[in-house]
């Protein structure tokens, strides 16, 4: 058994080395370049399209608002990844891993928002009404592979039973050293909360969702500006850090352990490929089952995801871990500690503990309703609808297990079976990247130049039966 645990590592380390990095990063490329480097150019205008309609009155067919689909896709992203995984990339790759993760971050911004934009055209209506589509859709719509949608469908769908366990013993054992309650007790209550909100399907969770991720955000954000407020006058050694040793070695000092500018580029690409998942094909899962009048706008949600997971909640991470100097005292091994070390001397022991593991503890919560749901919605493609609810206990009770640490040779898959998904998921984008192309032109040239007169007149009202007209391309 030892034997084959070591080889599955061996090759699960080999395909989430330098081969995904390669297709990750040159598919990101490749597709920020074909759609004419979008996400630059057209920058302000899609932060008007998402920051700027939060609250704003949904348009065209859907499930979700685009906020609840998109609250519902970072779900699923934003957790433990935002808050250990950050310190211990800084812990092994050095201050310069952040500027190579903000890198990568701008170049997946074309990844996730293609995902996305196939998602919603290639979608389709179940037989409860609700709409859902995601890779396994648009591969065997867009593509004709059927064989590879039923891969991908069925690697998505046993992934997450992996996944879930992890997470489920991730919270057990971070409220058991917090609060010392035992790990079964926690398993029980992440699974009734899970039952209760799941029940309800894609709109109850869109509905906990666009109200619990803002709060987690709010909570966790408020707490690590005022570390920065305490710290401020480290901020701009901090940044200088940052570009400095993204491009040269640094010594070691103290518990850091010193890294050269391979490991900064390694871990930081890492980082940022894990964080927002662009290019996993899980996003366009939630998003396809948004209220929209075309897959661009719904496109720019994806990008949304991106700035707010990466380029806002990782950097101020990032910024809290380097302006308090804990990157410099703790060992790697314990890196995973080091935001709750930058809290200490701010808030207290006490306090400091209970934000993180009380912020950290929502993120499960609402990442595992999420997985679970795209997890269902692998099954019900590969099935139908009523094995997707048999699915859903098979999910609880791996919530179940997963709590007290039982079947933890299946854990040592999750990174293979998610590379089982990614692989075939991003090749597909990249083969339907001229679909994303053409629907991205008929954006920017029928209903660009409407919402720029809206944004002029500064009102909605006149606008919103014209817009209706330029639906094309939707489905």
């Amino acid at each position: 058994m030892d034997g084959f645990t070591k080889a599955v590592a061996g090759l699960t380390d080999f395909i989430w080395g330098v081969p995904l990095m390669v297709l990750l990063i040159g598919g990101g490329l490749f597709l920020t370049a074909r759609l004419g480097f979008f996400q630059f150019r057209y920058f302000p205008h899609i932060v008007k399209q998402t920051f700027g309609k939060i609250f704003s009155k949904s348009e065209g067919d859907g499930t979700l608002t685009p906020f609840q689909a998109t609250t519902s896709a970072l779900a699923s992203t934003m957790g433990a990844a935002n808050i250990v995984g950050v310190p211990v990339a800084i812990a092994l790759g050095g201050p310069g891993a952040i500027f190579w993760m903000w890198l990568v971050a701008l170049i997946g911004m074309g990844t996730k928002y293609s995902e996305v934009v196939l998602g919603i055209h290639y979608r389709e209506k179940n037989k409860e009404g609700e709409y859902v589509g995601g890779p396994m859709y648009y591969i065997k719509k867009g593509l004709g592979w059927k064989k590879v949608a039923t891969f991908v469908a069925f690697a998505l769908m046993i992934e997450i039973v992996a996944s879930t366990m992890v997470q489920s013993n991730s919270i057990a054992t971070s409220m058991s050293g917090s609060f010392g309650l035992p790990p079964v007790a926690t398993g029980i209550c992440v699974a009734l909360l899970v039952i209760l909100i799941t029940y309800g399907g894609i709109k109850t969770i869109g509905k906990v969702t666009e109200k619990l991720i803002p709060f987690m955000v709010v909570i966790y954000l408020l707490a690590a500006l005022t570390v920065l407020v305490y710290n401020f006058k480290e901020l701009p050694q901090a940044f200088m850090m940052i570009f400095e040793y993204a491009f040269r070695p640094m010594s070691a000092a103290g518990g850091f352990a010193g890294a050269g500018v391979a490991a900064a580029i390694r871990w930081g690409l890492a980082r940022g490929l894990y964080s927002n998942e662009a290019g996993m094909g899980t996003a366009p899962i939630a998003h396809s089952a948004a209220m929209n009048n075309h897959p661009a706008k719904q496109g720019f949600w994806g990008v949304f995801e991106v700035i707010v997971d990466t380029l806002v909640v990782c950097t101020i991470t990032a910024m809290v871990i380097l302006t308090s100097g804990v990157w410099q005292t703790t060992s790697p091994d314990e890196a995973s500690n080091m935001v709750t070390q930058a809290f200490i001397p701010v808030f207290g022991s006490s306090i400091a503990g209970t934000i993180v593991s009380a912020t950290l503890f929502l993120f499960v919560i609402t990442t595992v309703v999420v997985i679970i749901f795209y997890g269902e919605k692998q099954a019900e493609f590969l099935f139908g609808t009523g094995f997707s609810k048999v699915m859903r206990f098979v999910y609880i009770a791996a919530i179940l297990v997963g709590a007290i640490g039982g079947l933890q040779f299946i854990w040592q898959f999750l990174d293979l079976l998610l590379a089982a998904v990614v692989i075939p998921n991003v090749i597909a984008v990249l083969f339907l990247s001229g679909k994303v192309k053409e629907i991205t032109k008929d954006y920017f040239t029928n209903l660009y130049p409407v919402e720029k007169k809206k944004a002029a007149k500064g009102g909605n009202r006149h606008v919103r039966t014209t817009e209706s007209d330029g639906n094309a391309g939707a489905d």
